[in-house]
């Protein structure tokens, strides 16, 4: 019987040795940095423009830089807070694609963002001696995971328009005739986005590691760009909101070779100035350094 005792011990043991320490390191933090691009109405690449990748304008990439918490639930999902901030941007001057380059449209803007997601992980930490000795047998300490990800979040954004080399907000300049057009109301400058995306980290440690993620974040708003619907009358805008307002409205070449043959303006009042089936989106390339969070004991040794 004892002996029978002596051998449950012994397996069962490091089993619960091994998830205390699991238990122990559930909360981890992380720096971020990288890099963030737009996928949008403006510029991207030589071609009829969409807010899929390959629509990506490399040269436009901005860095990217944030803050996460983790905390792993069990061996293969994990929740992550995340604090984010970037500047995203766009010009059709760009792309060589006829009609955008016409349409000669440019913006900035900043990103913060607030999000959570979940985490998938298709391995789990494999746990074992943290030290290097010489001749010592056994499987090493090794955490080299990849997951996939999916989640929700908030995001504040402020598109800009350059003229003369200063910076305008467009938001207030109505550029599609908000407030003006029967049934257009101005749009928000805080929205809703869906992070997805993949990553892996590699740990040198129990403690520290480093990552990799790629995600991109599908929004419900086609406005980071100040970009969506179709021309209004300029000489209203004009009037309403003023010379500058009327500028970014329609900053056009007013290419001969990209004029219907009817000979309709192709930036008129009623043309199409931007795809509102298609909202905007944008993604971030970041570098993650990670180091995980002892749990406190409750209670000190009694030695």
């Amino acid at each position: 019987m004892k002996r029978r005792i002596t051998l449950v011990f012994l397996l069962v043991f490091p089993i619960l040795l091994s998830a205390q320490k699991r238990n122990r390191y559930r909360w981890e933090i992380s720096a971020n940095l990288g890099a963030a691009n737009f996928l949008g109405d403006l510029g991207g690449a030589n071609r009829i423009g969409t807010n899929g990748i390959r629509d990506l304008e490399l040269s436009l990439t901005r860095p990217a830089v944030g803050l996460s918490l983790r905390y792993r639930t069990s061996r293969f999902v994990g929740f992550k807070a995340n604090m984010f901030y970037a500047r995203v941007n766009g010009d059709d001057k760009l792309t060589t694609e006829p009609y955008r380059n016409n349409r000669n449209l440019n913006f900035r803007s900043p990103i913060a963002e607030l999000s959570t997601q979940i985490e998938f992980y298709f391995t789990k930490e494999r746990q074992g001696h943290i030290y290097k000795i010489k001749n010592v047998k056994g499987m090493k300490h090794i955490d080299m995971q990849a997951y996939a990800f999916i989640g929700v979040g908030g995001f504040f954004f402020n598109p800009q328009g350059k003229l003369g080399g200063a910076w305008y907000n467009l938001l207030p300049l109505h550029t599609e005739g908000q407030g003006l057009k029967p049934g257009l109301k101005q749009y928000k400058r805080i929205n809703i986005c869906i992070p997805i995306g993949i990553g892996a980290k590699y740990a040198f440690d129990r403690r520290w590691s480093m990552g990799l993620e790629i995600g991109i974040r599908k929004t419900f708003t086609d406005y980071i760009d100040d970009v969506s619907t179709v021309y209004f009358d300029n000489d209203t805008i004009s009037q309403y909101y003023g010379p500058t307002a009327a500028y970014f409205a329609d900053p056009s070449l007013h290419n001969p070779s990209v004029t219907p043959v009817s000979g309709i303006e192709i930036t008129g009042a009623g043309q199409q100035r931007g795809d509102p089936t298609d909202n905007d989106s944008y993604m971030f390339v970041t570098l993650t350094v990670n180091y995980k969070i002892a749990k406190l004991r409750k209670h000190k040794p009694k030695f």
